[in-house]
């Protein structure tokens, strides 16, 4: 996510301030401690949620955009912070089926290089998805914005959506991704017209991840109420192409620019964290080596009573 989140509030400014961070090399991910105490704690995101050991919780509620589908604003600001591509979002977007009323602020997106498909934050028993979606929530109950809210327990909601691949373009996705060529360079800004957010999310908004975790870049505020959808939304390869290629981490003024890509984190400790499921626990299933092992040993069991059978008739002759 943003850096203290500069565009939850709906602006739009150029780079962010504050210490230099990076995904890779000497301000990489692995030196955000030093400068971001936050980002070394105990409750970090991303996680790889391990799905047979997720919690089943029934009273979770399905989550309820209001809004979503038709936003009051008229356009939306778009905009290359320098580590990702955000879209920033009008609070009239509200969040039901959370402890508290949440409002929107933006959503952005985490993603791979060319040739990759991995790049998505969250992790499902091991697997990464090419992409990942975060749409950001604050507490309107207690904070004023989500600048406040990011300081307090609680005080961020974020769906996290998983972008797999998929044989066709989704039509929602493009109303952001055919604008990214306005914005290529970090600190560039765009405006764009504005349409259903809800048409970015799965349909199925009951079955759900549940965890207490962070902001998954600096300051790694532990203020996080997150919420991963199991059900993936598919985009195309070229659309997945479009995120990958289109970018740039630097000014347009640079004179050696840089690709934005690889903008995800590695999974951080589960330590003492549970993490919740809105659905029952499915059935564990068996590995393949268990399949071939009970194949075959039942067309043995088939062989031996056939022989079995056999033998009884002669004698019976």
């Amino acid at each position: 996510m943003l850096r203290a989140l500069l565009l939850l509030g709906g602006l739009a400014p150029a780079l962010p301030a504050g210490p230099h961070w990076a995904y890779k090399g000497p301000h990489g991910q692995q030196h955000w401690p030093e400068d971001h105490p936050a980002c070394g704690g105990q409750a970090q995101s991303p996680i790889d949620i391990q799905t047979q050991r997720a919690q089943p919780d029934p009273s979770l509620p399905p989550i309820r955009p209001v809004g979503y589908q038709h936003p009051e604003a008229g356009g939306f600001s778009l905009a290359n912070n320098g580590h990702t591509v955000v879209l920033a979002l009008p609070p009239s977007l509200r969040l039901q089926g959370l402890p508290h009323a949440f409002a929107a602020a933006q959503l952005h997106f985490h993603w791979g290089q060319p040739g990759h498909t991995a790049g998505a934050e969250h992790l499902l028993d091991g697997h990464r998805a090419p992409a990942e979606m975060h749409v950001v929530h604050y507490d309107t109950e207690h904070y004023s914005n989500a600048s406040e809210a990011q300081h307090h327990a609680g005080g961020l909601a974020v769906l996290g959506v998983l972008l797999e691949l998929g044989s066709d373009p989704h039509p929602a996705y493009d109303n952001i991704l055919s604008h990214l060529g306005s914005i290529s360079y970090a600190g560039q800004t765009t405006s764009i017209p504005s349409f259903s957010i809800q048409d970015l999310l799965p349909q199925r908004l009951d079955l759900y991840y549940r965890y207490n975790g962070s902001l998954t870049t600096p300051p790694c505020s532990q203020s996080v109420l997150w919420t991963v959808f199991q059900q993936p939304v598919r985009i195309s390869l070229a659309q997945l192409e479009q995120l990958q290629g289109a970018l740039y981490a630097t000014a347009e003024a640079e004179p050696e620019p840089q690709h934005l890509v690889d903008n995800f984190r590695v999974p951080q400790e589960l330590h003492q964290r549970q993490v919740l499921a809105s659905f029952p626990r499915e059935p564990e299933g068996y590995s393949t080596g268990k399949i071939v092992a009970i194949a075959f040993g039942a067309a043995a069991s088939c062989l031996l009573l056939a022989l079995a059978v056999r033998l009884a008739a002669k004698r019976m002759r």
